[in-house]
């Protein structure tokens, strides 16, 4: 079950490989998330010492978070693999024009996982393109709508 999706990811990246991680989070974040209070638009993935952090994913706090708890929206959340997942994305990442990014926040047997995305970003005349042929793609269903449910010929 999807939480929360980075719908601009598809339109800003070319998704080459997608991966499964697991996300440490404190008790505030997943009360948060469990009412919907995140948003990944501006995350980034991010490799320091071997390891990988979640950066600019923002989960908002509950009016009703606890007082003992000062909750920071945009911290740094550590993001789970085994080691050899993340050597490979080292790898990959080192490689010119690739980088990770988070494509969505979901359930998986009770925990909060985050699928991410070995991309490499799009130039303008692509995302120009994508623009067109979703625009083709609306146009085209609202045509064969037309036509099915089209004026009756007596």
């Amino acid at each position: 079950m999807s939480i929360a999706e980075n719908r601009k990811a598809h339109f800003n990246y070319h998704i080459e490989e997608r991966f499964e991680a697991g996300i440490m989070l404190t008790g505030w974040e997943i009360k948060a998330i469990r009412a919907g209070q995140v948003q990944l638009t501006d995350g980034y993935v991010v490799v320091k010492g071997g390891e990988l952090f979640l950066i600019g994913a923002r989960i908002n706090a509950l009016r009703s978070a606890s007082t003992h708890v000062k909750p920071e929206p945009d911290r740094t959340k550590k993001l789970l693999m085994h080691k050899d997942q993340i050597r490979r994305l080292i790898g990959k990442t080192d490689q010119k024009g690739f980088t990770l990014v988070p494509l969505n926040l979901h359930y998986k047997g009770g925990l909060v996982k985050v699928d991410i995305a070995l991309a490499k970003g799009k130039d303008l005349h692509d995302k120009r393109e994508t623009e067109k042929s979703r625009d083709w793609e609306r146009e085209k269903g609202r045509l064969m709508r037309h036509k099915v449910s089209g004026p009756a010929k007596d």
